[in-house]
């Protein structure tokens, strides 16, 4: 492979480089076959001997996979992918149970967040300008997958959320002073799960966007320990008790 081809692969570690080339990567012959049976466009892949075939393929050496790869550990596997163009209908918000992201940076926590959302069938997140990259490498792997049917959309959230409830869609947020989460009144369709920053929490011009505020309890009720939960495990909490109050009504 050319220097050019691995220097293009490294700088794809950078937002700003995946902007300009439309490119992102993924790694691992799971993910990339799941690529290549989906309605995203594989460019190139460049795996070890028998991983893959094919005119798009070039075979590297276990050494030049390790050059490529963004991982601590190298994968059989490296595609560039063309990052797709979606187009954000607001009023697709009216409609079903939406995940709204505001200031999540870690790609860890946002790659968690949007495989639970396609667990819980939710289709499309809205995610604050401030929000991690949802292509970037590490955001790509912790997804397992979960990117090629979740939709993830980038914006300014106080205003999208101040019209969302002008047509009478919950905003849901989770805060210390907030309701019970088992004992609130859910929506059983449509509505907004707004979850916040990992260390700040929802900032103050989105929160006054927020029509209920919600709790998650410890257990027993009262009991002093942990600060806070991990925002990714606080938006799995909140989504299953959404879906199991629609799965009992």
């Amino acid at each position: 492979m050319t220097k050019a081809e691995i220097q293009l692969i490294r700088s794809l570690a950078d937002k700003r480089n995946r902007t300009e080339t439309g490119l992102f990567v993924a790694e691992g012959h799971k993910l990339i076959g799941e690529l290549l049976s989906s309605t995203f466009t594989v460019r190139k892949i460049f795996s070890l001997e028998g991983v893959f075939e094919g005119e798009k393929v070039e075979i590297l050496s276990p050494k030049e996979m390790e050059r490529i790869s963004h991982l601590k550990s190298p994968s059989d596997s490296l595609a560039l992918v063309e990052i797709p163009q979606e187009h954000f209908r607001p009023e697709s918000l009216t409609s079903q149970l939406t995940l709204a992201l505001d200031e999540v940076q870690n790609p860890g926590n946002l790659g968690t967040i949007i495989r639970l959302a396609d667990w819980f069938g939710i289709t499309q997140i809205v995610c604050s300008p401030t929000t991690a990259d949802c292509f970037n490498p590490k955001v790509v792997q912790a997804t397992m997958g979960a990117i090629l049917r979740v939709k993830v959309h980038y914006t300014d959230l106080a205003p999208l959320l101040a019209q969302a409830r002008t047509h009478d869609v919950p905003v849901y947020g989770t805060f210390l002073e907030g309701e019970n989460l088992y004992s609130a009144e859910l929506s059983t369709r449509g509505g907004i799960i707004l979850m916040g920053n990992e260390g700040q929490g929802i900032s103050e011009a989105v929160a006054r966007q927020v029509s209920h505020k919600l709790f998650i309890p410890p257990y027993p009720a009262g009991r002093t320990g942990s600060e806070s939960l991990n925002v990714a495990i606080a938006t799995a909490i909140v989504c299953a008790e959404f879906r199991r109050r629609a799965t009992c009504r």
